[in-house]
């Protein structure tokens, strides 16, 4: 019996089931991230969103100390590659999470969900005005589309109410905080583990929290049941285990599929929100994200040619 075709596809099935794994690892971790909208508001019912964010980025910070210890992975970077990775981390972690949590006090977590899908073509836009990446005419109206889609949702064209816009607004500017913080990151991503940067960066971002957490004091109160365990949901599986996850998911699939499956993180932040917090979807709101969703994939629009990965300039 002739078994020359079973030792051609074997090995296909096996690398299809292979990235699969990665594929589901990247789903599993924008699902989690997806959560994180729908739990910061659960929370704030016992904790303000400064504190929440500092207590949240604790627990982060002795997990991923652990995860260091485990792998015996402690190295002391140069001192300049320091000074980055702290100020990655005020970036990344104490200032956009401390605008996104009073942000997301402000408004639906719905509407955050949608205007948060907008940071890639806001990172894109930031890249062209400060560093002249270029721009093909497509990814310039990708990133048209994505404001526009944020104007909509910001209620610029009806006026909104003004507490959620206030709350957009603040939302917009953590886009441009967390654009702000991959620039810083690339500087030294490369030359240490993810786990080394991020372990530092947190550790930098969580300092930095805990003054900011003081302010709020006076509204310090004894945390119900419900808000721990979400606090500790929040640390431990959107602070960690989805970057962890989405990470592994990088080893296999390219920058270009993960930012595109980033694109699900509004879907499913929406469906969260009306499953659990029962909230309602406004026809501004559909339509505008409908219209950031497309813009965003637009900005971040790659082509493959002859096997090799290359960006649309």
């Amino acid at each position: 019996m002739d078994t020359s075709n079973e030792i051609q596809i074997a090995p296909k099935v096996k690398v299809i089931k292979s990235s699969s794994f990665y594929l589901i690892a990247v789903i599993i971790a924008i699902l989690l991230w997806s959560t994180s909208f729908v739990g910061t508001k659960i929370a704030y019912n016992s904790f303000p969103p400064l504190t929440l964010g500092a207590a949240r980025f604790v627990i982060a910070s002795l997990i991923l100390g652990a995860i260091m210890l485990s792998r015996k992975e402690f190295i002391r970077p140069a001192p300049k590659d320091i000074g980055l990775m702290a100020l990655s981390g005020i970036l990344g972690t104490t200032l956009y999470f401390a605008l996104e949590n009073i942000g997301l006090e402000l408004t639906t977590a719905s509407s955050a969900a949608l205007i948060v899908a907008s940071y890639p073509a806001i990172a894109a836009l930031m890249e062209f005005i400060f560093f002249r990446v270029k721009i093909s005419w497509l990814k310039g109206l990708g990133i048209v589309m994505a404001i526009a889609g944020v104007y909509q949702i910001s209620g610029g064209s009806s006026g909104g109410i003004a507490g959620n816009l206030t709350g957009n607004l603040i939302l917009i500017l953590a886009g441009v905080v967390f654009a702000a913080y991959n620039f810083t990151t690339r500087k030294v991503v490369k030359n240490y583990s993810m786990v080394t940067v991020s372990f530092y960066q947190t550790i930098a971002g969580t300092l930095a929290f805990l003054p900011l957490a003081w302010i709020e004091r006076a509204r310090w109160q004894v945390p119900s049941t419900e808000s721990l365990w979400t606090l500790l949901y929040l640390g431990v599986f959107c602070s960690v285990a989805a970057f962890m996850l989405y990470n592994y998911g990088l080893r296999n699939l390219s920058s270009g599929t993960a930012m595109a499956l980033m694109n699900l993180v509004p879907l499913f932040g929406v469906i969260f929100s009306t499953l659990f917090l029962h909230e309602v979807l406004h026809i501004f709101d559909l339509i505008g994200g409908m219209i950031i969703i497309v813009g965003v994939i637009l900005s971040v629009q790659e082509k493959f040619t002859g096997g090799r990965k290359t960006k649309v300039q």
